[in-house]
């Protein structure tokens, strides 16, 4: 089998892995190297799912000793099979590299022989990838449970992340769809990752120039769906996931239907909206100061779909809110829906200023189709319906982006008038004639039209609003004035530093 055909079978294999985030490692270019993780180094690249695919993300074999129902790649499945030789992956990557292909690699691999003989075939590839090629770019490393520690220890030494998938939420789950697997082989090369890392920040301090261990941190992936476990049950595995072993990141993957295993369940297509709910809950849970029984417990022990988890936990604390904006601290600000982080930072800062106004929570980053019905700005209460839970949810779950005022939902202006389809008409300008013939400066001076004096009444100042003007030296100022009833002071500040996430995701 030739190079590109085992290429062409081992990268479809590994689609299925979603944790091949390349962020978190900072590894600057150096003398001899080829490769960068600096953050002009490494290209991000996603798919319509949101899947980083800027690595060249492959597997070393998809030859497989374990019969896990879930996975594609089991022993009792008819595919094709393949494996590289470490001396092939390690110059296939480096090809790629050159040809500005890719950026970084994602490694993993099926259980060829046993975890040892695996792992071992891991660590070789990426030390012939550091020592004799020289490259220095980003490689995120899946450690294979059960496998020796010591190269477990050697592969933190080459590799920028490395993680190691729980695949499913329970031990239960283990046992009845992967009962090859032990949850202790998985969780112990998990903890010993933990305290390398530990260890190794604090020699840092001391010694600059220890060598870093596993920069980027490690993460795991959970299959979603393929186990009758509910988001409580996941979330709680979680939050301990984060607290004990200081992860960077849980992937959540919706479960496809790869075989018809009586022990799966018939499902007729992903559950890809419940990912993508439980991904936006994860996000509450490591930056919105959120507790994983508040997200979902014992009486809502799943999410709900329609409505995004933020928005949720609200309509189930009404007498939380309505939140003044200009008194309420970050973390209040942070539970409001449709308030982000960023824009939290953004409203406690425009408060030194002066007072917040609702026409300002827009343009401070605020998604106000849902953050109306939950704020007041300066004591004043601005979403239209009461606080009732019933109400508020059919409007936030509404298909329209909102109902217009005194009617029973929105409707789309148009040009055109549904009975007579006439045209609404605008109104002419006179046109200005243009000069016949062109003219000498001394002919077009003597035929100067002279000014038109103003005959209108000079205005009411008095009755005019007062008037900020924007400082020249502002960038998309224009030298205009505003009226200051629209403008915040705040508003002129720098505004913050734009982050990946936000692109991703938005304020939830």
């Amino acid at each position: 089998m030739n190079l590109s055909e085992k290429l062409k079978i081992l990268s479809t294999a590994a689609k299925y892995d979603v944790s091949c985030s390349s962020s978190g490692s900072n590894r600057g270019r150096k003398a001899g190297t080829i490769g960068s993780t600096a953050s002009s180094g490494i290209c991000h690249s996603w798919s319509d799912d949101g899947r980083c695919i800027s690595l060249l993300k492959v597997l070393f074999s998809n030859v497989c000793c374990y019969d896990c129902s879930f996975c594609v790649n089991r022993v009792s499945n008819d595919v094709p099979r393949a494996s590289f030789t470490p001396d092939e992956l390690a110059d296939l990557t480096i090809n790629f590299y050159r040809r500005n292909y890719i950026e970084g690699l994602f490694l993993s691999s099926a259980i060829e022989k046993g975890p040892d003989h695996t792992m071992e075939q891991l660590v070789r590839t990426v030390r012939k990838l550091r020592n004799e090629y020289r490259f220095n770019g980003y490689i995120h490393l899946k450690a294979i449970p059960g496998a020796d520690s010591r190269l477990i220890a050697e592969a933190g030494s080459l590799v920028d992340r490395m993680s190691v998938n729980i695949e499913l939420p329970s031990s239960e789950g283990l046992r009845r769809l992967a009962p090859q697997k032990k949850k202790e082989n998985i969780l112990r090369p998990m903890g010993q990752i933990t305290g390398a890392i530990t260890q190794n920040q604090e020699e840092r301090r001391t010694f600059r120039r220890t060598p870093a261990f596993v920069p980027a941190g490690q993460s795991t992936q959970l299959i979603i769906g393929a186990t009758p476990e509910s988001d409580r049950q996941i979330f709680t595995l979680a939050e301990g996931l984060y607290r004990k072993f200081r992860l960077k990141r849980v992937y959540y993957s919706a479960y496809v239907p790869v075989s018809g295993d009586p022990r799966l369940p018939a499902l007729p297509a992903p559950p890809l909206l419940r990912e993508h709910r439980l991904y936006q809950a994860d996000w509450l849970l490591r930056f919105y100061d959120f507790q994983a029984d508040e997200i979902v417990d014992a009486d809502n022990p799943n999410l709900d779909l329609e409505l995004d988890p933020k928005t949720g936990w609200a309509l189930r604390h009404l007498g939380f809110f309505p939140v003044e904006v200009n008194r309420a601290d970050y973390r209040t600000l942070l539970r409001v829906p449709g308030i982000g982080v960023k824009s939290a930072k953004r409203i406690l800062a425009a408060r030194r200023v002066g007072p917040i106004h609702f026409e300002h929570m827009g343009r401070m980053g605020v998604v106000m189709k849902r953050a109306r019905y939950f704020i007041t700005c300066k004591g004043r209460y601005y979403g239209e319906i009461g606080p009732d839970a019933a109400s508020l949810r059919q409007r936030l779950i509404m298909p329209v982006r909102g109902a217009v005022k005194g009617m029973a939902g929105g409707e789309q202006l148009t040009l055109f008038g549904e009975e007579t389809g006439a045209a609404f008409v605008l109104p002419t300008v006179p046109p200005v004639e243009a000069p016949a013939t062109l003219m000498l400066p001394e002919q077009r001076q003597a035929t100067q039209i002279p000014p038109v004096r103003s005959v209108s009444a000079e205005p009411d100042k008095a009755a005019l609003p007062p008037l900020i003007t924007a400082p020249a030296a502002l960038p998309g100022t224009m030298g205009r004035s505003t009226p200051a009833s629209l403008v915040h002071p705040a508003l002129f500040l720098p505004a913050p530093v734009d982050d990946r996430w936000s692109v991703v995701t938005g304020d939830l």
